[in-house]
């Protein structure tokens, strides 16, 4: 958590100690555990430590629409803080630690650090974001552009928490998930891959992702990272 929140803001010690007061209770959870159901009472967030989980929302005919990817260091449940229920179902996508802690805590972050308080901000607003190129993948980009898009931000995201990852990555999430990321059939993501592969973009092998030339990717996905967050501007804004 500590890493993530430094690519928003150099912090202090007391600042790290604060958010280290937060991880404490770690709970390990296995694969595909329900972490908290559309509906319940929102009263808690986490800290996912170690693995990958996702939230979704179930439709009326029983199909889901996954929103978000969570990874090590991501806070989970903040666009809940001012609500009752939750609004999406929290599930584990691997082995987990997690970390939750209620509402109250955060608010005694508020209460200690303005520079945290920012960037728990900056946090919210950029999961927000995420959501919104979600939306623009679902509806005006095509099946090749959309996944194209999506390695892309995975790629990012997880570059800032790895080193040297040299265009490989390791994507724990089943042709149903991808399915369901990208508002596509099983069948039409492996085309989509197999596609991707014949033009020397992407070399996928089970959960293993390779990358041959990210210029290329980010050219034809019409990526650009703005919407991740980058700390120049959030200082700059302080």
């Amino acid at each position: 958590m500590v890493r993530q929140f430094q690519h928003y803001a150099d912090l202090s010690e007391a600042d790290i100690e604060l958010l280290d007061s937060l991880e404490h209770s770690p709970e390990q959870l296995p694969a595909e555990r329900t972490v908290w159901r559309e509906g319940g009472a929102a009263n808690e967030l986490a800290v996912l430590s170690e693995g990958w989980a996702c939230s979704y929302y179930t439709l009326e005919d029983g199909s889901r629409l996954i929103l978000d990817i969570y990874l090590p260091g991501d806070v989970i449940g903040l666009r809940e803080f001012a609500t009752s229920e939750h609004m999406a179902t929290v599930e584990t996508i691997t082995e987990c630690t997690l970390c939750r802690f209620p509402h109250h805590h955060l608010t005694d972050v508020f209460a200690k650090s303005f520079k945290l308080t920012r960037t728990f901000f900056a946090i919210a607003t950029t999961q927000q974001s995420i959501l919104v190129e979600r939306m623009i993948n679902l509806g005006r980009r095509n099946a090749s552009n959309r996944i194209a898009h999506f390695l892309c931000e995975m790629y990012t995201r997880l570059g800032r928490m790895n080193d040297n990852m040299n265009g490989n990555f390791r994507m724990p999430l089943s042709q149903e998930m991808l399915a369901d990321i990208m508002g596509l059939s099983s069948v039409h993501v492996s085309r989509t891959f197999s596609q991707l592969h014949d033009d020397k973009l992407v070399e996928r092998s089970r959960h293993n992702i390779r990358i041959p030339d990210m210029d290329r990717l980010v050219e034809h996905a019409g990526f650009t990272d703005n919407y991740l967050g980058t700390r120049s501007i959030i200082e700059n804004r302080a």
